[in-house]
């Protein structure tokens, strides 16, 4: 008769393609039940694996069934279950929000932004409860992509409710101005701003917040670092030498704060004609694997240079709701399991499971 310890073994041969690392090791195996020869396993993932689940169950039922002994093998996988995970040490919660996510790059015009509305939208295809924050003040961006053209209501005169739309929760300073009115601004004023965006929405049980930053490492991105909760960075960049030297600086700006960098993303990496399919490295090619092995984090994928995800993007309708089925909408989902399964590593928040002291006179 088969036991626990085999079925460990074999188990532990399948290797999760976005955590890098087998079941068992990283506790996604909760419980293993032998009656018989009948084996049953439990899993709970900590990231949302909507898409992957019949593949993962599939390589775990030929694993287990070539054991001797083991005529049939059933895998459960419960819901998934997002923690909340460390930030910066001084760095108060946000309430309504586990996981913050810094969407960052060195320089424009590297389609961050594109990048960090399809990203969040990919978390929700994945499973999860998403919000996006759109913390480029001086040009924001979320409001056209996503088709937003209302203000935010206010439910008590205080707290802003998130504008939802495709499922997700969004906040951005362009919901409350005209869009061609100018920020005319000083780094106080946009910190300030940043900070109440972020503070005075009330989002709404979100798995993750994806923070989608202006370029540079300027106000916006030291108030970042030093007032908000953030568990992760992702570093868009181009394959080109000079989106790269600035990326780099984005990468050290977060690793000199203590925030893990969870892997970079290389955009327009290459350009498939869209008339006769010839495939070209406009900018360059690899630059974005270099960079993450140079800085030993991890790549998380490469998007193509096309058209559509621009047209797309251009309507409101972000490739991953405009083609659901499509492959760039497939590639940003895998981006997004490898974004929340690399953070699911990183070490758990304790900060709310300690009580509040409070001294009272008597």
């Amino acid at each position: 008769m088969v036991d626990k310890q085999q079925i460990e073994s074999a188990i532990k041969e399948y290797i999760d393609p976005y955590l890098q690392k087998d079941l068992v090791s990283t506790h996604i195996v909760k419980n293993i039940l032998i009656k018989d020869d009948a084996v049953t396993v439990e899993l709970t993932f900590g990231y949302p694996t909507q898409g992957y689940d019949d593949t993962c169950r599939a390589k775990l039922t030929a694993l287990i069934s070539a054991l001797e002994g083991v005529s049939a093998v059933t895998i459960n996988i419960n819901p998934y279950k997002i923690i909340a995970h460390s930030v910066q040490k001084g760095v108060d919660p946000i309430k309504g929000v586990k996981n913050i996510i810094a969407v960052a790059s060195g320089k424009g015009g590297v389609g961050k932004s594109t990048t960090a509305t399809n990203l969040a939208l990919a978390l929700i295809a994945n499973g999860a409860k998403v919000g996006i924050l759109d913390a480029d003040i001086y040009g924001p961006s979320q409001p056209h992509m996503l088709g937003i053209k209302q203000q935010p209501e206010s439910k008590d005169g205080k707290m802003l409710e998130p504008v939802v739309k495709y499922d997700i929760q969004s906040m951005s300073i362009g919901y409350l101005i005209e869009e061609e009115t100018p920020m005319i601004w000083r780094g106080p004023m946009v910190t300030q701003a940043l900070e109440q965006l972020l503070k005075d929405t009330r989002w709404h049980d979100l798995d993750y917040l994806i923070i989608d930053l202006p370029p540079g490492t300027g106000d916006t991105q030291l108030t970042l670092a030093q007032k908000i909760p953030v568990s992760g960075a992702v570093i868009i960049t181009t394959p080109q030498d000079i989106a790269l030297i600035d990326a780099r600086k984005g990468l050290k700006m977060f690793e000199k704060v203590n925030v893990p960098v969870l892997g970079v993303i290389e955009n327009m990496s290459i350009h498939i004609c869209s008339k006769c399919g010839h495939e070209e490295h406009i900018f360059g090619q690899g630059g974005g694997i270099r960079m993450a092995q140079a800085a030993d984090v991890d790549f998380l994928g490469s998007l193509p240079l096309d058209i559509s995800i621009r047209k797309n993007s251009d309507s409101g309708t972000p490739s991953v709701v405009a083609d659901p089925e499509g492959r760039i909408a497939e590639i940003y989902r895998e981006i997004a399991r490898r974004v929340s399964a690399k953070l699911s590593l990183q070490a758990k928040d304790y900060s709310t499971k300690f009580p509040t002291i409070k001294v009272v006179n008597t």
